[in-house]
């Protein structure tokens, strides 16, 4: 006897009880009086994982139908003593003879979807109690049938008690069913790649006839064959033959590898066109010639998306032009291309602050944006212009130029400057965080600077000129950008400049950060700073005092003003230096929901030679309090010098979003 069967497999219940059936697939069974066998739902068209929170879906027949809970169970059940149960009580339940075979999985989605557990508690007469009882024994049969256990049987009974009555559900799971054989017809097909296909199915005779476990090795079948070359590859639906006799099942899908292809190019099909071919096959990770690999399309489609100024994004093969290759063809709907951004802060030394942007993303096609920023704060004004363009001349990397205008105002000094820059870049984010970016840039400087002459403390104002050519590189071996928990990052900055004061003199600044993270316990992550810096050729006092070295506030030493670290002039303002030591070690613990606390020890010096003698070291303490959202977390640190020195605040508060390193 033979059943067809539906097209879709189905998941048993809203919340998550999957029991197995074959879309399209024909199961055998003898003897012809029982039918049994795992169905297996169509093979998604991405990797999926199972989910038992997917919604219910119709199933198809092959001896493990949904239970129907208007009606009687289809297995025998023993007659329950419900009866001795007289008007409505609460009740408890038991579950017995599972104990041996079932699964994490199994228990959850029973739990999941179990009457008396959803009732439980409330108050049922004894008709109730027998209705769920003959529900919970249909469906605890249909999920030991779904793991391979085909001859399992559950009874009910209810033992009354004085409290409440007890439901108890005794199974009988019965003899384990194991695959005799399982073939994959038509994987040959594939040559070289047929025992990788083979491994990647993974169900192999002797395994147990377990829904879960063909569905992954069906999905796991279908995304290898489509990542090792071949776009338009069919992996049919699972035919299984089950021997009650035997207590075995045999398996076979039949796979259509079709022909291995190679990358041919991108094509844009309708839709706005808010990129070309080109732009598109610049951000792509595969080039023209490369074996075809489906991965790549779903990394191009989070890529486009990435953008921004696009809000649909369809990438598909097709036929290529040239024989022997796949074209894709992307499709893309536009985004709105203008955001307005907004940002408030405080910062002990700092002072308040806001900002406030506004970007036309593709002002510029393709991806060349324009924003206009501005800053207002106690201490600090700023207007600038800037132009980006993303993914130039390749996946990642960004083109920037900026005109700025600004006055700062600092304990140490202040500067009115007017600034050109430039820089080629490659930037992580959070979406694609990267091991290794770097940056190569320009600056041209006018910058019209206050001091104090050191030996005196009276004022003056210098006017400088500075070209320099930063440029940085480094590398993430942290688990989360805005949150690590494991790893490290090392990083350092190369700036030669030249200084236009008097007379033309060149300098470097070297900067070198390295920090780690380690968990140590559920909820608590020790983290690690160290920060190095020098200027060599020059003195400082012929170097802008914006060029310096600072150390103290809420990135640097906490606990102690903003730049207020360091030698200070005869009205105890901080000079700066040429170089510079710090480090910062802090306990990351999670306490309570989406709250986390943070005890700190921060420490550092600036010195006037080239190189730090870690002499003198500041030291800052204090806690801090982390709010866990969805994209970092929001930091408030409040921290107090340890060993502090004329003019160094009692408490120094930093609030900022993520963590401080």
């Amino acid at each position: 006897m033979s059943f067809p069967v539906g097209r879709r497999g189905q998941l048993l219940a809203a919340v998550g009880v999957f029991v197995v059936g074959c879309p399209g697939a024909v199961a055998q069974v003898r003897p012809a009086e029982e039918s049994a066998g795992p169905a297996i739902p169509a093979i998604p068209a991405e990797p999926q994982r199972l989910d038992p929170q997917s919604p219910m879906a119709d199933l198809p027949g092959l001896g493990v139908d949904w239970p129907d809970l208007s009606k009687a169970p289809t297995e025998p059940v023993a007659a329950t003593s419900a009866a001795t149960v007289t008007g409505e009580v609460r009740y408890s339940y038991r579950v017995d003879g599972i104990d041996s075979v079932a699964s994490a999985l199994l228990r959850e989605r029973f739990d999941q979807l179990s009457t008396l557990k959803a009732n439980d508690g409330q108050p049922a007469n004894a008709a109730q109690l027998d209705r769920r009882a003959r529900e919970d024994a249909t469906l605890l049969t249909s999920l030991l049938k779904a793991d391979g256990y085909y001859d399992a049987r559950v009874a009910t009974r209810v033992e009354p008690n004085t409290l409440r009555p007890l439901v108890v559900l005794d199974a009988d799971p019965g003899v384990l069913y194991k695959f005799s054989g399982v073939t994959l017809s038509g994987v040959a097909g594939a040559g070289d790649k047929e025992a990788l296909l083979r491994n990647a199915f993974g169900v192999r005779a002797g395994d147990p006839v377990n829904s879960d476990t063909i569905v992954a090795g069906q999905t796991a079948l279908a995304t290898t064959i489509t990542d090792k070359g071949f776009p338009f590859a069919v992996v049919g639906d699972p035919a299984i033959v089950v021997d009650r006799a035997a207590r075995t099942a045999t398996l076979d899908v039949a796979v259509v590898p079709g022909a291995e292809r190679r990358f041919g190019h991108v094509v844009m099909t309708s839709g706005e066109q808010v990129f070309d071919a080109k732009h598109v096959q610049d951000i792509a990770r595969f080039t023209p010639g490369n074996p075809y690999d489906a991965s790549a399309l779903v990394d191009l489609r989070r890529a486009l998306i990435q953008t921004a100024l696009v809000s649909t994004v369809k990438v598909e093969p097709v036929e290529g032009q040239t024989p022997g290759t796949v074209d894709i063809a992307v499709g893309v709907e536009r985004a709105p291309p203008h955001t307005i951004a907004g940002e408030i802060g405080y910062g002990t030394g700092e002072g308040a602050r806001s900002e406030i942007s506004w970007t036309h993303r593709n002002l510029f096609p393709p991806e060349g944006g324009l924003t206009l920023r501005g800053v207002l704060g106690t201490q600090e004004q700023l207007a600038s212009v800037i132009f980006r363009r993303n993914n130039f001349k390749g996946r990642d990397r960004i083109l920037t130029a900026s005109i700025t205008a600004s006055n700062l105002k600092r304990n140490a000094y202040q500067a009115r400057t007017f600034g050109l820059a430039a820089s080629l870049e490659r930037q992580t984010n959070i979406f694609f965080q990267k091991k290794w970016t770097w940056s190569l840039g320009g600056e041209l400087l006018a910058s019209d600077e206050r001091d104090v002459i050191v030996t005196t403390g009276a004022p003056r104002r210098r006017t400088y000129f500075i070209g320099a050519l930063p440029s940085t590189l480094s590398y993430d071996g942290s688990d989360d950008l805005l949150n690590p928990s494991r790893g490290f990052r090392l990083s350092g900055r190369f700036s030669p400049e030249l200084s236009l004061q008097g007379n033309v003199f060149g300098y470097s600044r070297v900067q070198l950060d390295a920090s780690t993270y380690r968990s140590v316990a559920k909820g608590t992550v020790l983290a690690g700073r160290v920060r190095l810096g020098t200027i060599v050729g020059a003195p400082r006092d012929a170097i802008a005092p914006s060029r310096r070295f600072y150390a103290g506030g809420g990135a640097s030493v906490r606990g102690y003003g903003y730049q207020d670290i360091g030698p200070r002039d005869p009205n105890n303002d901080p000079i700066g230096g040429r170089s510079l030591s710090e480090f910062s070690i802090e306990a990351r613990v999670k306490a309570f929901g989406n709250f986390g606390i943070v005890p700190f020890f921060d420490g550092g010096n600036i010195y006037t030679s080239a190189l730090p003698s870690f002499t003198g070291m500041r030291y800052g303490a204090g806690i801090g309090v982390r709010y866990y959202t969805n994209f970092g977390p929001i930091r408030i640190d409040v921290g107090t010098p340890v060993n502090p020195v004329k003019g160094d605040p009692r408490v120094a508060v930093y609030v900022s979003l993520g963590q401080a390193f």
